[in-house]
């Protein structure tokens, strides 16, 4: 794996990974299915799958996800009859076929003959095998067999008419992202030195000299395993990139592999979007056909409509503003939460449609049919235990019939004015050990803000702070922690050229080695901001700052007195206004929010965590100065969306969560 993955940067490009890139797979409408595990029915009960299939308006499933042992129940000795049945039986029925390669599934088999390819946990463990995902990334013996199961695969169905899209393993990055065993450590040795070239430049970058653990050789790398005290962040941080560019290889050889046979049909593997800390998406973004992703909601949280909105904007973000496809979420409860808590009526089609309205152009589910033993036997399914006498399964049928309705939407896009920045470095390198609080944590900050601008009825993209961003009107960054000299000036031009930039405290503190930018806080931001900090002020656990309108406001604006809490900082004014001022905690007196003009744009700086309505006011206020439509009005248990299509027609979206 020598030289995989690189220094992670260029994200604006988002250049396609062939000029044979495919998009969207043949279909006549929606995409609408599910996971399909045939072999855990006895095939009489195939044709009535079928049957049902057809009168639930499916169109697509994908098939084969963790079949490896069924395929190959013996090295090398392959078994596709079952596969050809089911595949011609669907394809008769009019059903398509995402077609995945196995190998998030080693076989029994296979990890009896080769035990070395069992993953190592950080703290030394040995991971077992009678579950799935247990393969480590780096293992020659697994990557073999990986792409050979996908070249018997490609061989065989890559012209089959059924076959409209390739699924590529399953959700690369969950339950074991990370390798600490000897052929990690080896690789990491590999990736290091083609990503430094010199020991001198990798000292440099790690910071070595601190706690005298200068590198004299290559082969002295080891991997950032528990150790008696905290690991070297910088390392830490290049083990994250290499940890994520080695699953992409795996990705990308069994991606190339099946292209080979049909250059036509598209390729992809599902994402988790905000679920998947470990794998840098906006990289993989670039190398699949079709963004998709798995989605589920938290059982039981008041605010999960917006937690689901959040994900798909992401997602469709990712793809560029492109379709996307929504490969898996849950007709009802899952399994593997504390508490499983079921949808509640029309709650499971209010959530595909929440999605189809943020772009996806299809909605599948995991399952079609309820396993009757496994561990994920209690997850819901389009056809439940109950069977079809059951709500679960006339809403599915309704879904359906809604989504034959709204075919004239595919292909159309969400158009956004407005883009929140998020950074999967950002997120690993803030979320280390040894930082100010244990309180700020990445992906609460993206939800505070983007909770906000939901609630005012603002459609947002997310991006990445080295795009362009000049088609924004209003950039929101919640954490940037890791911020790179040129995306700081990225973000300066933006402002200059006349954007308007609203940035939380603790971002653009480090550069890409984790390592502070010096002369005062907010490091790499701080002339676009106007401000300087030299000290972080955090807060105890359960303490809380009185904030207020500040007096150089003059009274244009209605009065804001609020609070924070988590964070404070004693903010010096250089170029900016203070908006509010902290009016007592270990900041008294000194700025909490300010706002800078720069150029032809403003920059707005919040050093503390706002209580939600003070927050609130403070965008309504920064969407003002761009011009950004700030709906204060209209209920927020209203959702509000559109999509446009390349002939102008508009598609709105009004979904009501009063119902929970």
């Amino acid at each position: 794996m020598a030289g995989t993955g690189g220094v992670t940067a260029g994200y604006g490009a988002q250049v396609p990974y062939g000029a044979e890139r495919a998009g969207w797979p043949r279909l006549d409408g929606i995409a609408y299915g599910g996971d399909y595990n045939p072999e855990q029915w006895p095939e009489e009960v195939w044709t009535e799958d079928v049957a049902l299939m057809r009168e639930a308006g499916v169109n697509l499933v994908s098939l084969g996800i963790f079949s490896w042992v069924k395929l190959e129940p013996e090295p090398g000795k392959f078994e596709f009859g079952w596969l050809d049945r089911i595949i011609d039986l669907l394809h008769e029925g009019g059903i398509a076929v995402d077609l995945a390669t196995p190998t998030a599934a080693p076989p029994a088999w296979f990890l009896k003959a080769h035990p070395d390819i069992r993953p190592v946990t950080r703290d030394g463990k040995v991971l077992g095998g009678a579950s799935r995902q247990t393969y480590c990334p780096h293992a020659p013996e697994y990557i073999a067999a990986c792409n050979r199961i996908a070249e018997q695969l490609a061989a065989r169905y890559s012209d089959h008419p059924a076959v409209v899209l390739w699924h590529i393993h399953n959700e690369y990055g969950c339950h074991v992202a990370e390798c600490y065993c000897p052929a990690s450590v080896t690789a990491f040795q590999e990736w290091a030195q083609a990503r430094y070239r010199t020991l001198d430049a990798l000292n440099e970058a790690w910071g070595t000299a601190f706690w005298g653990q200068t590198i004299t050789a290559w082969d002295e790398i080891d991997a950032p395993r528990e150790a008696p005290a905290d690991v070297n962040h910088a390392q830490r941080l290049d083990f994250a990139r290499f940890s994520s560019a080695s699953m992409l290889e795996l990705f990308k050889a069994q991606r190339d592999i099946v292209k080979a046979h049909n250059p036509a049909i598209p390729v992809t593997t599902n994402f988790m979007a905000v679920l998947n800390k470990p794998m840098d998406l906006w990289s993989w973004a670039r190398e699949v056909d079709l963004v998709s992703d798995d989605h589920y909601t938290t059982a039981g949280s008041p605010v999960r409509h917006i937690e689901l909105s959040m994900a798909a904007d992401l997602c469709r973000s990712l793809a560029g503003g492109a379709p996307w496809l929504l490969m898996e979420h849950s007709t009802g409860a899952v399994n593997w939460q504390p508490r499983n808590v079921a949808k509640l009526p029309g709650e499971m089609i209010r959530n595909s449609l929440a999605h189809l309205a943020r772009g996806a152009d299809g909605i599948m589910y995991f399952q079609w049919r309820a396993s009757r033993a496994g561990t994920e036997k209690y997850h819901s399914a389009m056809v439940p235990h109950a069977g079809t006498d059951s709500r679960i399964w006339r809403d599915v049928v309704e879904l359906g019939r809604q989504l034959r309705e709204l075919r004239p939407v595919r292909g159309a896009r969400v158009e956004a004015d407005t883009a929140v920045l998020f950074d999967w470095e950002s997120w690993w390198a803030l979320e280390l050990d040894s930082r100010p609080s244990v309180d700020v944590r990445f992906l609460d900050m993206q939800f505070a803000y983007y909770e906000q601008l939901w609630r005012a009825h603002v459609t947002a993209d997310f991006a990445h702070q080295s795009m362009d961003l000049s088609r924004y009107r209003l950039v929101v960054v919640p954490q940037s922690y890791v911020l790179r000299a040129e995306e700081a000036a990225n973000l300066r031009r933006y402002v200059e050229g006349g954007g308007t930039l609203v940035v939380s405290y603790f971002s653009g503190i480090v550069d890409e080695n984790d390592a502070v930018h010096l002369g005062g806080y907010p490091g790499a931001l701080r002339d676009v901001l106007g401000v300087r900090v030299d000290e972080f002020l955090p807060l105890a656990a359960g303490q809380s700052v009185a904030v207020h309108s500040a007096a150089d406001t003059g009274g244009s604006e209605a009065e804001v007195a609020g609070s924070g809490t988590v964070w404070s900082e004693p903010v010096e004014l250089r170029g900016a206004e203070a908006v509010l001022t902290y009016a007592d905690g270990p900041a008294a007196g000194h700025p909490a929010v300010t706002r800078h003009q720069l150029g032809e744009g403003q920059a707005w700086y919040v050093s503390t965590r706002l209580d939600p309505a003070t927050l609130r006011e403070i965008l309504r206020r920064a969407a003002a100065d761009a011009g950004v439509e700030f709906d204060t009005q209209t209920p927020d248990t209203l959702e509000s969306v559109r999509r446009v299509s390349a002939d102008g027609s508009v598609h709105p979206f009004t979904l009501d969560h009063t119902a929970g």
